[in-house]
C-alpha cells in the first residue's frame, strides 16, 4: 500500500514520513508475529566506560558477514526471516532504496526510549537510506540539527515508515524521548545498507 510522503526535513539531508505503509489490521498481525518470531535479547552497550544492559530488547538481522558495531559493542548477524524480507520487500518498494540489514528494538513501555544520536557509524553506505518502520504504540520522534539546535518533531504511528538519506545523518541528531504517558509496547525496525 503506498501512501502519499510527508517532506519533514528537506535541508541538510532528508527526512520523509510515509503513514499506513501497513494498515491496521496488517500492523497489529506483523507486530503479533515480531514479538514471537525474532530473537530478542537485551541490549549490551557501552556507556562513560562501562557495559550497560538496556531495558529494551534488540536484534540485528542482514546478509551474510553484514556485522555491525555501535554504543562500542559488535553484533554479528542473524540470518534474515521470510517475515523480515516480506517487510523489506514493501518498505523497498516505498522508499525506492535497497536494505541489506535491518536493527530491530523493541520498547516495553514509553518510559524506554532512545537518547540523541545520530547513525553515522562507519560501516553504513554514506548518505544510503535509513527507513524506520513502527509497530504498536505510537511515540514521538524528535529532530535536532547539530549547527542550529532547531527541532522537529512528529508522531511515529504503527504502520508507518520514515525515511531518512542524503547528509541527515551528518547534521541532524535523533531521539525517542521517553513518556510516562505511554503503556503499550512498541517495535522499531530500521532497515539499513551496510558496506559489505
Amino acid at each position: 500500500m503506498f501512501t502519499d510522503p510527508q517532506i519533514i526535513i528537506n535541508n541538510d539531508g532528508e527526512a520523509v514520513y510515509y503513514p499506513l505503509v501497513f494498515n491496521t489490521v496488517e500492523a497489529q498481525k506483523l507486530l503479533t508475529e515480531l514479538l514471537s518470531n525474532i530473537e530478542w535479547q537485551h541490549d549490551k552497550v557501552i556507556m562513560f566506560g562501562k557495559q550497560i544492559t538496556t531495558k529494551r530488547k534488540v536484534a540485528w538481522y542482514a546478509g551474510e558477514g553484514i556485522s555491525y558495531t555501535y554504543a562500542g559493542k559488535r553484533k554479528d548477524p542473524l540470518p534474515w526471516t521470510p517475515l523480515l524480507l516480506s517487510i523489506k520487500e514493501i518498505v523497498e518498494k516505498q522508499t525506492g532504496a535497497t536494505y541489506n540489514a535491518c536493527l530491530l528494538n523493541l520498547y516495553h513501555a514509553g518510559e524506554e526510549g532512545m537518547s540523541w544520536h545520530r547513525d553515522n557509524e562507519k560501516e553504513i553506505v554514506p548518505e544510503s537510506s535509513i527507513a524506520s518502520v513502527s509497530f504498536g504504540a505510537a511515540r514521538k520522534f524528535a529532530f535536532k540539527h547539530g549547527s542550529t539546535a532547531q527541532k522537529i518533531e512528529l508522531m511515529l504511528d504503527a504502520g508507518s515508515v520514515l525515511d531518512m538519506r542524503g547528509s541527515i545523518q551528518q547534521h541532524w541528531y535523533h531521539a525517542l524521548p521517553p513518556s510516562k504517558k505511554v503503556k503499550a509496547l512498541r517495535v522499531n525496525l530500521t532497515f539499513r545498507l551496510l558496506i559489505k
